[in-house]
């Protein structure tokens, strides 16, 4: 009985010296990930950015693009605004804010928990991330100092960052940094500068509707605003204003009431469809003004209604003959007698394809190239009805043909213009020094390289559609050089001018009765010849232009007032079906031209 009493009295020692030892490892396992926590602690703190750089860190300035009436093309850049302060919103901005992204702001003293354990419920029932639990100081500690990459550091980050902006400031001192800094969608940063873009009007006088719509913004800013789509804008805010309801912040009513205000203007002056010109303008910002950190506004010679105009008629012909005659791209360049540029289309959808085809693209002329070789006909002496030959014609193993397949004899230089004879027209330039036809096309706006071979007169060599408008802007006025531009003004957010466009000294190249009688030539090419379909009350004239296989179609011409150069082809250089200058791009010319008579 003793050795047995003794036996477990000797097991329970060695339990309990067991249980001791146990105690001991958990113990130091605790304090081992204590520590660990705290040097991890330690090494995020260490790790923490400038807090004074960061506050001070320095934005993209923004670049607005406006048309000549004024209204808006597109900002790059960031835009900031004037500081708004708490006290001068209308107490429902807050309140549509606090509702919907921090309804316990004023209590918490930086971290929720309880939204934290919401949201980390809810994304784990879903098994997807849902919904965040970051409250409005988090958001500002993330927006000001932390870079947007989720993972463990940067959240241990964030919270030390939210507690340390908890201690320094306010919670209006907090609230007001979000509201000027948080990003609204479009290239906006701040309450003022996203009400000014969407609503052209400062915060402080924001509706309710507008408020929740401001408000929606926050969960998904690129989602929600309302130039992205202004349906999901609204639906986004009708949940925002239940967010009130519930928050007994409005009544229902008050809610439903909201609902049928108006946002903003009653009409929206956005410039659409333009964002081709806006990116070729933004490109050449910086040649005229050097490089900047203020916010600018440059006014261009856009205009906004033939812009819209060229669009609408350019999509409308592709989408109707884009199967049945195989054309999917086309381009649109129009100018004034001044060069100044009032409308460019640099293909049919800018969200698909940002390459702009107006002043990018190479492409084969075709006959529109013949002018050149007419005008340096008619430098050297020869007369629109002096005759030529339309007849068969070899040079070494070339053997070019017309159109039609046919031979014309004897035609004057306005008839194988007008009917776009090749083979006349090749009789002619080898009359000629091919290096002067050359010249002229350098000297009146191509600026690529032009081979000199015999095919120079069917327009062989690639130009652009700028290019080409610039040239024929050279013959609408008069034969004096034209250089292409589209910048106006340039001036700060305050309204101070950095840069205004002269007026360009006048420069004649081209003597007038040269430019005279090929005017006539190119008004007889709409009146009886190819470009028949171009045809327009009043003056006209111009020339289409077809390369080989169909690969591009061409229509170049001018009235009293404006000059446009319509291409159409595929990018991939594709031949289309029965698609030539004499017939959809003159079709496309005559509409704008059409149009541009309307609007003045």
């Amino acid at each position: 009985m003793a050795k047995a009493k003794k036996k477990t009295t000797k097991k329970k020692k060695r339990e309990s010296k067991q249980k001791v030892k146990n105690r001991h490892i958990k113990l130091k396992i605790f304090a081992g990930l204590v520590i660990t926590f705290l040097l991890y602690i330690g090494y995020c703190i260490i790790t923490l950015p400038n807090i004074e750089e960061a506050v001070n860190r320095t934005r993209q300035p923004s670049t607005t693009i406006t048309a000549e009436n004024g209204n808006e093309v597109t900002t790059f850049g960031s835009v900031y605004s004037e500081v708004i302060t708490v006290d001068e919103l209308p107490p429902y901005v807050i309140d549509a804010i606090l509702s919907t992204e921090d309804r316990r702001f004023y209590s918490h003293f930086g971290f929720d928990a309880i939204s934290f354990t919401r949201a980390m419920l809810t994304n784990m029932f879903l098994g997807r991330y849902a919904q965040g639990g970051s409250t409005i100081t988090q958001q500002v500690a993330k927006n000001l100092f932390l870079t947007p990459n989720k993972n463990i550091k940067r959240k241990t980050q964030e919270l030390l960052l939210a507690f340390w902006l908890e201690s320094k400031f306010t919670k209006d001192q907090i609230l007001a940094l979000y509201l000027n800094r948080v990003y609204l969608g479009a290239g906006t940063y701040g309450i003022e500068a996203a009400s000014q873009k969407y609503f052209q009007k400062s915060s402080r006088d924001l509706n309710l509707k507008e408020a929740a719509v401001i408000a929606g913004m926050l969960k998904a800013p690129s989602r929600y605003n309302p130039i992205a789509s202004e349906e999901r804008a609204l639906e986004r805010a009708k949940v925002v204003l239940n967010n009130m309801v519930d928050n007994d912040k409005i009544t229902q009513m008050q809610a439903d009431n909201a609902l049928k205000m108006r946002l903003g203007p009653e009409k929206k002056y956005n410039v659409k469809d333009a964002m081709h010109f806006a990116d070729w303008v933004y490109n050449d910002v910086n040649s005229y003004i050097g490089e900047r950190t203020n916010d600018i506004y440059v006014l261009t010679t856009l205009d906004q209604d033939l812009q819209q105009a060229a669009s609408d008629i350019l999509e409308t012909t592709i989408n109707k003959y884009a199967d049945t005659r195989n054309v999917h791209q086309g381009a649109i360049v129009i100018m004034d007698k001044s060069g100044g540029i009032k409308a460019m289309v640099g293909g049919v959808d800018y969200a698909k394809s940002q390459f702009n085809r107006a002043t990018q693209a190479l492409r084969q002329p075709g006959s529109s190239f013949k002018t050149f070789v007419y005008l340096t006909a008619l430098q050297e002496g020869f007369s629109a009805e002096d005759k030529i030959m339309d007849s068969p014609l070899s040079i070494g193993k070339w053997k070019p043909e017309n159109a039609d397949r046919k031979y014309h004899g004897e035609v004057t230089l306005t008839q194988a213009l007008a009917h776009s004879y090749n083979l006349a027209t090749i009789h002619l330039s080898e009359m000629l020094n091919r290096s002067d036809i050359i010249k002229n096309a350098h000297r009146m706006g191509i600026s690529t390289e032009i081979e000199n071979s015999p095919a120079i007169a069917l327009g062989t060599s690639e130009v652009k559609v700028m290019d080409m408008a610039t040239a024929y802007t050279t013959l609408a006025n008069g034969g004096y050089a034209v250089i292409p531009y589209a910048i106006k003004e340039i001036y700060t957010k305050d309204g101070y001018q950095l840069y205004q466009r002269n007026i360009d000294d006048e420069n004649q190249i081209l003597d007038k009765r040269d430019v005279e009688q090929l005017t006539y030539m190119l008004q007889e090419v709409i009146s009886t010849g190819t470009g028949k379909r171009a045809r327009i009350n009043g003056f006209a004239a111009g020339k289409t232009g077809t390369s080989q296989d169909n690969r591009d179609a061409w229509f170049v011409g001018f009235t009293d007032n404006l000059i446009a150069a319509v291409w159409l082809g595929n990018d991939d250089n594709s031949p289309m079906k029965n698609v030539s200058g004499s017939n959809l791009p003159a079709e496309i010319w005559q509409k704008i031209m059409i149009t541009a008579a309307k609007l003045n």
